[in-house]
């Protein structure tokens, strides 16, 4: 696994599933996010201390990829690479994979670094930056 590469398991839960017991689709999006949070956390990058300072990342674009239902209980994995860093934001590729590592979901996803008090674009600081790319 390069300093990119990173893996999160998920289960689903009950309140995860439609009446069908699958996966409702916007609760992808909650698995992605909750997968680059421990990205960032693995990395030594806690968003409290950064948004102390107004500094925060947030989601400008994403597209989802839904390729197979999840069903209430799986174990799923959910991955996070960074496919280009950017001056003020990450794009990143995700899948949230079932347990055979067929792909339930894929997601590229923009986020943006921002000014929080602002909510303007600001350059990423280099100390995230640093860790990003050299993957402390």
């Amino acid at each position: 696994m390069s300093h990119c590469d990173f893996e999160w398991p998920i289960r689903v839960y009950y309140e995860d599933t439609d009446a069908g017991g699958i996966v409702y689709y916007a609760n992808y999006l909650k698995f992605i996010e909750r997968a680059r949070t421990e990205w960032l956390r693995s990395l030594g990058i806690e968003q409290d201390t950064w948004l102390a300072h107004n500094i925060a990342f947030v989601v400008r674009k994403v597209e989802l990829d839904l390729r197979q239902a999840a069903k209430f209980n799986a174990e799923l994995t959910v991955t996070v690479k960074v496919q280009k860093i950017k001056k003020a934001s990450l794009v990143f590729e995700q899948q949230v994979l079932a347990k055979d590592g067929s792909v339930h979901c894929q997601a590229t996803v923009l986020a943006a670094c921002v000014d929080n008090q602002a909510m303007r674009a600001i350059a990423i600081p280099e100390p995230i930056i640093s860790r990003i790319q050299s993957g402390v």
